[in-house]
């Protein structure tokens, strides 16, 4: 026990590997040891949810970590996600209404087979001078100003290891939470199951419509991260690297309980019930020696109480906290946790004080989960809603790419600067965008009792919209911190527009309110008796921007003659 590292990561999936990664090539001659519970490599088409990359986590694969070859050669491009809602005839694909790019976007993402790659990292990890020990399960840590110790046990033996810091990557396990007792539930009771089936699963074959099929290249929607959605639930199709295919239902249970999808054959019974095309296709797949695996994760989501310490430890990924695999946003937490973490052990190893960074990054973080939270919780009952649900994805993408994702391929979530200007305060700008996303969100619910047409036989792409095609193009433009801020304002005053002219498109509809409105986009409601005045005369009220208009009407199905003043 002589030796001291600089960084032990007690957990070598995903999160614990990146970090690892992403510290050694800031600080080649960094000490790390890896603790990694399984014995052996993760198997092809790993038992692990995590499949699909969006912007964010995949610029931190490809430039921080610098896997980008790795991802080219090996991981599938990903084609974006894609949905299709609720339908009078779910046995015909091409009746529901469908949602994504057709064309190829320029901003790359991936669909991962993780066993693939974990396994790769693993080696990467270690021949750039990592230590790795597989088979050991961190049992406790001890803290000291001397150096902590962490006690793992193998084969039956216990040993004790010393580092200047731990980042504890145990994932659900979560051994620092347990241990100093900050685990903090979260309001959001949704249910997972998932499992891979072998070969390749293409949903273009499963119509022989051509003008349907023409719609996109070939293989462009069997890129995509597929959703089937309804009250309660959405569905994935993703394709992996293995040549094989991950399948999931993801379940609120105040509308479809566990236990009608918490064996394989119970979830062939619920789909054949809730999605009989998708029963149709998948129920072969998975005879014989088709089934790879089924796994299940009862009440997935969970928050913490804290993050980052500066007595040297942090945690990062599942350890940490996680909201819910829609819109894929795993990895980017991942991302986010491994950058702060990163720049507060180099910072304190290089002998500087990180008193004060550890707890803004903590709060920043923190920040972020409860801004983010609103996007899922009692979301799951809206999304037999199409209207509200093109709603919600175009608004949902517009936030992240405008804002978080913008800051974090500029650096701007460790510049102290940055930070400072956009969220120090109730009234900067990053807690302004806090704050309309949660008005945003309680409106879609709000929405529901109006929004009672189902709808069939229509294509949206997110890059209809020319803002959306914009924003996402804009991802790897790099900017100074300074103009980094007056960018987030810029694109914060046109969520501001795009907020309002949902609102009154669904005020017109439901209220029989003019087109006109002036409207403040912080305080709009649609609950019966609200009455407009502090919408239309709020500090914030806007006029209808034209431009901004007629983008978010590509995105009403609604007859427009119906809401005219």
């Amino acid at each position: 026990m002589d030796k001291i590292y600089d960084v032990i990561i007690p957990g070598g999936g995903l999160a614990g590997l990146t970090l690892s990664i992403q510290l050694k090539r800031a600080k080649p001659d960094i000490s790390i040891l890896i603790l990694e519970s399984m014995d052996n490599a993760a198997p092809t088409a790993a038992h692990k949810v995590g499949e699909s990359t969006v912007e964010l986590a995949t610029h931190y694969m490809r430039e921080v970590l610098d896997l980008k070859g790795y991802l080219e050669e090996h991981e599938l491009p990903k084609h974006g996600l894609r949905f299709f809602f609720k339908t009078t005839d779910k046995n015909d694909i091409t009746n529901r209404v469908e949602l994504g790019p057709r064309l190829k976007l320029p901003v790359p993402s991936h669909q991962l087979d993780r066993g693939t790659l974990e396994n790769y990292m693993s080696s990467h990890t270690q021949s750039l001078g990592s230590e790795l020990i597989r088979g050991a399960r961190a049992k406790d840590v001890l803290f000291s100003e001397h150096g902590h110790q962490v006690t793992y046990s193998k084969d039956g033996q216990d040993t004790t290891v010393k580092a200047r810091w731990i980042a504890d990557a145990t994932g659900r396990g979560s051994l620092l939470k347990r241990k100093l007792n900050f685990v903090k539930p979260m309001e959001h009771h949704v249910n997972a199951v998932w499992w891979r089936l072998k070969g390749e699963i293409d949903i273009d074959d499963w119509s022989e419509n051509t003008t349907w099929k023409s719609q996109l290249e070939p293989k462009l929607r069997y890129l995509s991260t597929v959703h089937f959605m309804d009250k309660g639930y959405w569905v994935w199709v993703i394709p992996l690297g293995s040549k094989n295919t991950s399948i999931g239902i993801v379940a609120d249970p105040a509308v479809h309980p566990f236990e009608d999808i918490n064996t394989y054959q119970k979830s062939l019974t619920w789909l054949q019930t809730n999605e009989p095309l998708c029963y149709k296709m998948l129920k072969p797949r998975g005879e014989g020696e088709g089934l790879l695996d089924f796994r299940v994760l009862k009440h997935f989501a969970h928050d913490s109480g804290q993050l980052y310490s500066a007595n040297r430890w942090g945690v990062v990924g599942e350890s940490g906290a996680f909201l819910d695999p829609l819109y894929s946003p795993g990895s980017d937490l991942i991302a986010l946790a491994n950058s702060w973490m990163t720049d507060l052990i180099l910072r304190d190893l290089a002998g500087e004080d990180i008193s004060i960074r550890a707890a803004v990054y903590e709060k920043a973080h923190l920040a972020h989960i409860e801004n983010w939270i609103p996007i899922y919780q009692n979301k799951y009952l809206l999304m037999g809603n199409t209207q509200i649900m093109v709603f919600k994805i175009f608004w949902d993408w517009a936030i992240y790419w405008s804002v978080p994702c913008l800051i974090f391929t500029n650096k701007g979530f460790v510049n102290l600067k940055v930070i400072k200007e956009l969220f120090a305060s109730p009234s900067a700008i990053g807690s302004k965008f806090g704050e309309l996303n949660k008005r945003i969100q309680q409106l879609f619910i709000e929405w529901q009792q109006y929004d009672i047409e189902i709808f069939t036989n229509h294509y949206i792409d997110p890059f209809d919209v020319p803002f959306l095609q914009k924003w996402q193009q804009e991802l790897e433009m790099q900017y100074e911190p300074k103009a980094l801020i007056e960018k987030v304002k810029e694109n914060v005053l046109l969520l501001e527009k795009f907020a309002a002219a949902m609102f009154r498109l669904m005020s017109a509809k439901a209220l029989d309110t003019p087109m006109d409105l002036k409207v403040d986009p912080y305080s709009i409601c649609l609950q019966p008796g609200s009455g407009l005045t502090s919408i239309t005369t709020g500090p914030n009220a806007m006029p209808p921007d034209e431009e901004i208009d007629k983008q978010v009407d590509i995105i009403w199905f609604y007859n427009k003659k119906t809401v005219s003043s």
